[in-house]
Order: structure tokens, then C-alpha cells, then sequence
């Protein structure tokens, strides 16, 4: 109860500019909760369709593959898929790499979705403070300068508490957001790694397939490669 008395009383002598930073606030950790949500249910998923599908992979059972992925609403099944769908009538590598590719171009925006925005809020938010800061600011001088004299100290206390406030929420703002977005951009740019690595392991165990020559193929891509190579697997 007295936390609750407190946080009235401190949006009471904040002022207005305390109400906009509070709804950015408000919207920003909804965003953040979803992103997390989201992006650890990919990560789960991804990890336990490619589970399933390393045994199937490395039998050269892709009767199998294709049903795992079919069956998954995963990214890294929407990825496999085009790959899948490519491969009875490609007949180089590059082909195939490319229909991945392609995939990747429709899975990263709906990883990626919303996550900017943590930073964008995290800057309006300090800004809102900033003006509020000055608001109560030039509030305080005015109020100082046609006040009585008796009056001056209560007046400019108050104007500066205003100010003050407004200042620390919209620091408090900006520091959350943002340590919210850094982390969720750690997030993403894992989860789009591990999608990447699996293109490649994937590619890699179809133009290999038994009784295919690696001369029939042609070379991957350096990029994906070494992408692949610097970083861990799903």
C-alpha cells in the first residue's frame, strides 16, 4: 500500500509529461514479453525439430525429413522445406542454396519484428523526460520571479521536484528498454545463426547423398561456410 502511495504521489508532482512516459513504458515491456515469448519458443522448437532430424539426415532418409518438416511449424522447417522442394529438380548446389536462401528472406523479418522499436521507445522516452525536465525548469524560474518573497522557497522546490522527476523516469525509461532490446537482439541474432548453420549442414548432407559425386555440385558459398564454421549448431 505504501509502495502504491508513493508511485500516486510521485506522478502528482511529476506532471504531465510522466503520463506519456509511462504508456511508452507500458508498451515497451509488452513488446519486450512478446519478443522473449516468441524467440524462445523458435529456439525450442528449432532445436527439437533438428533433434529429430539428424538421425534422418545422416540415413539418408529424406521420405522422413520431409514429413518432420512438413509437420512443424518451426523456422527452420519453413527453410528446409524450400530446400526439399528444390532438390527433385535442381541439379547443382547453388540452386538449392539459392531456394534457401530465399526462405531465409521470409523467416528473418518475422524474427526480427518489433525488436527495433525497444530502441526508438528508449530514445522518445528520455526525450520526453529531457522536455519535462525543462518544463519544470522554466516553470521554477517563473515562479520565482513573480512570487512573494515568503513564497519563493516552496514554489521553486516544488517546480524542481517536477523536474527531477520527470528526469529520473525518463532514465529509468530509456535504461530498461534499452537493456531489454540488447538482449533481445543477442536473442535474434542467435536464433538467425543456428537457421543459417542448419542451411548449410542440411545442404551439405544432400549433395552428398551416397552414390551422388561431389564433382556433380558445385562449391558452396564462402559466406554461409564460414558463417558455419565460426559459430555452433542449432
Amino acid at each position: 500500500m505504501n509502495f502504491f502511495n508513493t508511485a500516486v504521489n510521485f506522478f502528482k508532482d511529476g506532471g504531465f509529461f510522466l503520463y506519456p512516459l509511462a504508456l511508452i513504458f507500458v508498451v515497451g515491456v509488452s513488446i519486450a514479453i512478446e519478443r522473449y515469448v516468441y524467440l524462445t519458443r523458435e529456439t525450442m522448437r528449432n532445436r527439437s525439430l533438428w533433434d529429430a532430424l539428424v538421425p534422418a539426415l545422416g540415413s539418408g532418409n529424406f521420405k522422413q525429413v520431409v514429413s518432420l518438416t512438413q509437420n512443424s511449424k518451426a523456422s527452420i522447417a519453413t527453410i528446409l522445406n524450400y530446400g526439399v522442394a528444390r532438390v527433385a529438380s535442381a541439379r547443382r548446389r547453388d540452386d538449392i542454396e539459392k531456394a534457401m536462401d530465399e526462405s531465409l528472406l521470409e523467416v528473418i523479418p518475422r524474427i526480427e519484428k518489433r525488436t527495433h522499436y525497444l530502441s526508438s521507445l528508449a530514445n522518445v522516452g528520455l526525450l520526453i523526460g529531457l522536455l519535462g525536465t525543462i518544463t519544470g525548469l522554466i516553470g521554477a524560474f517563473s515562479a520565482v520571479a513573480s512570487a512573494n518573497p515568503a513564497e519563493k522557497a516552496s514554489l521553486l522546490s516544488l517546480a524542481i521536484s517536477v523536474a527531477m522527476n520527470n528526469t529520473a523516469s525518463g532514465l529509468g525509461v530509456a535504461i530498461t528498454l534499452l537493456l531489454a532490446h540488447m538482449y533481445l537482439e543477442s536473442k535474434t541474432t542467435s536464433l538467425i545463426d543456428s537457421l543459417e548453420i542448419a542451411s548449410v549442414k542440411f545442404l551439405n548432407s544432400i549433395t552428398e547423398r551416397p552414390g551422388e559425386s561431389a564433382s556433380s555440385s558445385t562449391a558452396p558459398s564462402t559466406a554461409p561456410a564460414a558463417r558455419a564454421a565460426a559459430r555452433s549448431s542449432v
